[in-house]
């Protein structure tokens, strides 16, 4: 037997499989990050956004963001449930700096009746920050019932931007 006439044809077979196996590995690693990205792929809302896409949005994982109204705020220290409301605040940075800057933002969110409001319960130990005007993020999902069922929340208090740019303060 010749062996450049057997070598050539393995060699061509052994190229295709090497070849198809390394065409499998990257699909297969294609497949993984977009699964994994679009498995860990988090909405981050206003307020309005999530009333507007609500239908689409029902037991997604979203954060959102709003400012905490003071009034609302109902704590069960047996069952560590807690409830409140927030109300909308705009998602641009652009726009909150047009309208006075963070602190002027959620003053104005809260003591506007018109603005959309969406209840948030947590189940936790109430955050100290937790105070009227604060912002809150929360993450969680949307109820059917047009609750918030938050799973994590951070906030932020007003006056920590006050002391910050003290001009805003005066607003």
């Amino acid at each position: 037997m010749n062996p450049s006439v057997t070598g050539t044809p393995m060699r061509s077979g052994s190229r295709a499989k090497f070849l198809i196996g390394g065409l499998l590995i990257v699909a297969a690693i294609i497949y993984l990050i977009a699964s994994s990205t679009h498995a860990s792929a988090q909405y981050f809302l206003t307020v309005n956004e999530l009333k507007a896409r609500a239908n689409e949005v029902v037991g997604r994982e979203v954060r959102i963001s709003g400012a905490v109204l003071g009034e609302t705020i109902q704590y069960d220290p047996q069952s560590l449930q807690l409830s409140f409301e927030i109300a909308h605040v705009p998602g641009d940075n652009k726009d909150i700096e047009a309208q006075g800057g963070l602190a002027a933002v959620l003053h104005a969110a809260v003591t506007d009746p018109t603005r959309a409001r969406i209840k948030v319960v947590y189940h936790g130990v109430k955050p100290d920050l937790l105070r009227h005007e604060a912002q809150a993020i929360v993450t969680g999902r949307l109820g059917e019932d047009g609750v918030f069922y938050a799973e994590e929340l951070l906030l932020k208090c007003p006056t920590k931007y006050e002391e910050a740019l003290p001009a805003q303060a005066g607003n």
